[in-house]
């Protein structure tokens, strides 16, 4: 497999710029004019339009003809079509219900499996875990079910911060991640802190990004991976 998932995709620099020189190496193989297909449905808020102009708009510089699959006539024609798979944040739920709905899950695994690249942030890197469980947003929607594309055989948590501000008497990230490790105590979790990702090739996986990134399991000690070469196993 061919994957790249970060924790976010906007930074101080713009929109994916903190994430270009990665996003690049993922495609570097690929001929100018490349089809790829985005994801919006992650948009709740956001018009699927627009999103995906903006997503085009910030990769322009990668040579790929960036689609939404919100505007396929055949949405799996479209994925299976595509040398690239992108799909955005928003809301986890959404992201998951839609392409449940539409059947689209294992179009997406078997197309990744066979060779797309697959690039998400957010919510789409949510997507690749076995389940959204570990997601941070509300469950606006019912998915039909928290079984994601299993891409993954560890969950993620983007965004990851463990701050507590002064006041504040709601859990920590850590706190609510304990408590998911309570009842899956077998399942580790990654915490993918901002600006950080996942690089992974094949079977090897790196840690990208400057900060280092906590991996949550059971009632362990969470343990500290550095950025580079990580193996995740429960």
């Amino acid at each position: 497999m061919n994957l790249l998932l970060l924790s976010n995709s906007s930074s101080d620099a713009g929109y994916l710029v903190h994430a270009l020189s990665d996003i690049r190496e993922l495609t570097a193989a690929l001929p100018q004019g490349a089809p790829a297909v985005f994801v919006p449905y992650a948009g709740v808020t956001r018009d699927w339009d627009d999103y995906t102009a903006l997503v085009a708009s910030a990769l322009a510089g990668t040579g790929l003809d960036i689609q939404g699959l919100h505007r396929a006539e055949d949405p799996v024609a479209a994925l299976e079509s595509a040398a690239v798979i992108i799909v955005g944040g928003g809301n986890t739920f959404n992201l998951l219900g839609q392409l449940r709905r539409q059947g689209l899950l294992e179009v997406i695994v078997r197309c990744v499996r066979q060779g797309a690249a697959y690039l998400g942030w957010s919510a789409g890197s949510n997507l690749t875990c076995p389940s959204i469980c570990t997601t941070n947003d509300m469950p606006i929607t019912d998915p039909q079910g928290f079984d994601a594309l299993g891409l993954l055989s560890f969950q993620i948590n983007p965004h990851y911060t463990n701050a507590h501000p002064p006041g504040h008497r709601g859990e920590t990230r850590a706190q609510r991640l304990a408590e998911f490790c309570a009842l899956n105590p077998r399942m580790p979790v990654l915490g993918l802190p901002e600006g950080s990702g996942l690089r992974i090739r094949g079977g090897d996986i790196s840690l990208i990004g400057p900060h280092d990134a906590p991996l949550f399991l059971g009632k362990e000690e969470p343990r500290t991976f550095r950025p580079g070469p990580v193996e995740i196993t429960a």
